[in-house]
């Protein structure tokens, strides 16, 4: 005999409710950090790949070579990732055709596929189990049920057939299960299921488990024909209920084998169902699993009693009623309980009704609650968070509610004891959010306040363009400093982990924030704010138009030359159809003076504008003694720097070598040459890893191996050139084996 207990119900080893708290936090944590298996890497790839590995039909469907064949357990996993993946439509759906493919547990929830192909893909298996959840219009549950029954061996020997939220025609009559006879367990959760529907699955003969959840239900009489060999009864917010208490209570007395009941129901229908069914003494005598969440004048003392006098008790269900704060749900073995008292009871919620989002809603609003200053990493929490996220995209309550839980579960130092894949899972159901709601204002500061976490912007896999865009927008649409702060900070880290041709895509974005930062780095210099608002502010500039030629060119046509003259964080002097408006009396003064600042950092950044400004003699034309002057200034100030290995207090970063090639080049002009090779020296030294790769794949070893043997080079140059050569050999052939000079 099988038996069908709660969701949340399952048999195994019976734990205390904390210590089965951190087992479960250990393996989420244990499942998250691990690869991926390598039947999901392969399966994931033959789905990526299915157009080029298929060929195609006549009718313009899909069909796998022939000699393919795939095991039944490999079968099952296939369809079911295309189907969680979206990629299950009439078009590939019928690889399944034929026998390639040995299908018994198929999973087609939410599945655009129309009745034609799931006759000719499924129906002719030999299936045991099918979930078509939510799916399409195109394939309703008369077809569903006409499909299955054409097979005799799946009329036979069908166990679990689970319809929920599948539709039903207007026009049409009373669905016909009765053919499905080896039928143990069926769901139609809000199905336009009627009463004379539930008389016919009533007389299903091995029928054990049933869900009529927010059905059309009115009478459920019809339930004792199978009282002898139902298990499970599932009726959560069965609405068009027109027994009396009485009477309701009168069939359940007579399904003396249920093991498990759900009589759940929304908090605002205020329905005192179960606290009427708390009072009889001779009802449901094998009970193991219980739900009365949202029931109405619910208390602690009824509970307990009603669990003392059935000892097999394991589970209750008391989210959203006023029971479950005593002493006794916790301290007694074995008992579960899925409510809203604490963080074991949220959890068990969470699990439970992943499915109902008026639950996921209630057990969400608790859990922001008591997790709002907690210090405790809690990994499966936040994995629960991001099931009730997918299971309801489109419910604005929970995607708020668990945003701020996300929040709260993610902030200070929390993040870094969360595994990579999990944020990622999380920050991208944020911003899917972001885009299903795009007005709803509390919900986008939430997404922005995550991403000002260090460990998800630098260390996650997200949609990092998507994010660059939502918050340059952000900016630009809100004065609040504080609001202003986060995303500055956020667009200095963004800026520069985009690609140029990316950077390039978001013009429009580009434009509007610098102009914004320039706007704050103006208003900064003038009150003689030095803060981190204004740090930050300038790092985003100063990302924001590297190899950017749009946004240097925003730069200058905001006045941002004006502002320049306090600020050097910017790479517009890289951008060498600009030199001629940057060759002003102003700026090259301006310049000159901070080339001899204390700050190292001020002094070698300054030195870098001058260097791109001066390799080209064109624009220097009618000034070129000023242009030797500098060259000569530049040359001195180099000398006097300490090694290109030395620690600067601020962290310099380049996003490409590229705009360094054509001053290593430069032979006319050695001095610079030398800054170039200074700062490459200098970067690689501190991140050898990320530079020594750019540096071999742009193809810039080359250049260093010439300068080095150039009988005119400067012999300063040389040297630092065969530094980085030799200083750094091993790491540059760990990305290739280069002839090293």
């Amino acid at each position: 005999m099988v038996h069908f207990l709660h969701p949340g119900l399952s048999p195994r080893t019976i734990v205390p409710p904390d210590a089965r708290k951190d087992m479960l936090g250990c393996l989420v944590v244990q499942e998250e950090a691990s690869p991926y298996s390598l039947v999901n890497i392969c399966l994931n790839i033959l789905v990526a790949n299915l157009e080029k590995l298929c060929s195609e039909r006549s009718d313009g469907t899909l069909c796998l070579p022939e000699h393919w064949s795939f095991p039944q357990e490999l079968a099952d996993r296939f369809v079911g990732m295309m189907t969680w993946q979206g990629k299950l439509t009439d078009r590939t759906a019928s690889i399944f055709q034929g026998n390639q493919m040995k299908l018994k547990l198929v999973n087609i929830q939410k599945a655009k596929i129309s009745t034609a192909a799931f006759l000719k893909a499924f129906c002719h298996h030999r299936l045991i189990e099918l979930d078509a959840t939510a799916a399409r219009t195109d394939l309703s549950i008369p077809d569903i049920l006409s499909g299955l029954c054409s097979n005799s061996w799946i009329q036979e020997n069908l166990r679990r057939l689970v319809l929920d939220s599948a539709s039903i025609p207007r026009d049409s009559r009373m669905l016909l299960f009765g053919q499905l006879t080896g039928l143990r367990v069926l769901s139609v959760f809000n199905v336009c299921f009627h009463s004379e529907d539930l008389v016919n699955v009533s007389q299903l003969p091995k029928l054990e488990s049933l869900d009529i959840s927010n059905t059309l239900v009115t009478n459920i009489s019809a339930l004792l024909t199978c009282k002898d060999r139902l298990r499970s009864l599932t009726m959560h917010y069965l609405k068009c209920l027109t027994m009396t208490k009485p009477q309701i209570l009168a069939v359940i007395r007579e399904l003396k084998c249920l093991l498990h009941l759900d009589i759940s129901d929304h908090r605002q229908l205020k329905s005192d169902l179960a606290f009427h069914l708390l009072q009889q003494k001779d009802i449901l005598p094998n009970i193991e699993s219980l739900d009365i969440s949202g029931g109405n004048y619910i208390t602690d003392g009824a509970v307990e009693l009603f669990i003392q006098q059935r000892p097999a008790m394991q589970f209750v269900g008391l989210l959203a009623t006023d029971a479950g704060y005593s002493d006794f749900f916790s301290a007694k073995e074995g008992l579960r309980v899925a409510g809203g008292a604490n963080i074991s009871q949220i959890s068990e919620a969470l699990s439970c009704y992943r499915n109902r989002s008026c639950f996921v809603k209630e057990a969400l609003c608790r859990l922001f609650t008591e997790t709002f200053s907690t210090e405790v990493t809690m990994p499966a929490i936040l994995k629960l968070v991001a099931v009730g996220m997918r299971n309801h995209p489109l419910d604005l309550p929970v995607q708020f509610t668990a945003s701020a839980c996300a929040l709260n579960l993610t902030r200070q130092g929390l993040a870094r004891g969360m595994p990579v894949r999990l944020l990622s899972e999380v920050t991208c159901l944020l911003f899917k959010a972001l885009k299903t709601f795009p007005h709803y204002q509390q919900l986008q500061k939430n997404c922005l306040l995550s991403l000002t976490n260090s460990r998800i912007l630098v260390d996650v896999p997200f949609n990092r363009f998507d994010a660059a865009k939502f918050v340059m927008r952000w900016l630009c649409k809100h004065e609040d400093p504080k609001m202003q702060a986060m995303a500055v900070s956020i667009i200095s880290i963004l800026a520069l982990q985009l690609s140029p041709e990316q950077t390039a895509q978001l013009k429009e974005e580009v434009f509007m924030a610098v102009k914004e930062l320039l706007a704050i780095v103006k208003q900064k210099t003038a009150e003689s704010l030095d803060d981190v608002t204004l740090l930050f502010t300038l790092k985003a500039l100063w990302n924001l138009t590297e190899q950017s030629r749009a946004a240097c060119r925003h730069f200058i046509e905001n006045q941002g030359l004006a502002i320049f003259i306090q600020v050097l964080e910017n790479n517009i002097a890289e951008v060498r159809e600009l030199f001629s408006k940057l060759i002003t009396e102003d700026v090259v003064k301006h310049i000159s003076s901070l080339l001899h600042s204390k700050e190292l950092e001020v002094s070698y950044l300054a030195a870098g504008i001058i260097a791109h400004l001066t390799s080209d003699k064109q624009p220097w034309i009618s000034c070129d003694l000023q242009r030797r002057a500098l060259l000569q200034d530049l040359y001195t100030t180099i000398q006097n720097w300490p090694s290109s290995s030395c620690k600067m207090t601020a962290l310099i970063t380049y996003r490409s070598f590229k705009a360094f090639f054509p001053l290593l080049g430069n032979f006319s002009q050695p001095e610079v040459q030398l800054w170039a090779l200074w700062a490459m020296y200098h970067v690689c030294s501190k991140n050898p890893s990320k530079y020594c790769k750019m540096l071999v794949e742009e193809e810039g070893l080359q250049l260093l191996c010439d300068i080095r043997e150039h009988s005119e080079a400067d012999p300063q140059a040389q040297q630092i050139a065969a530094s980085i050569v030799d200083d750094f050999k091993m790491h540059f052939m760990n990305y290739q084996r280069p002839s090293l000079c």
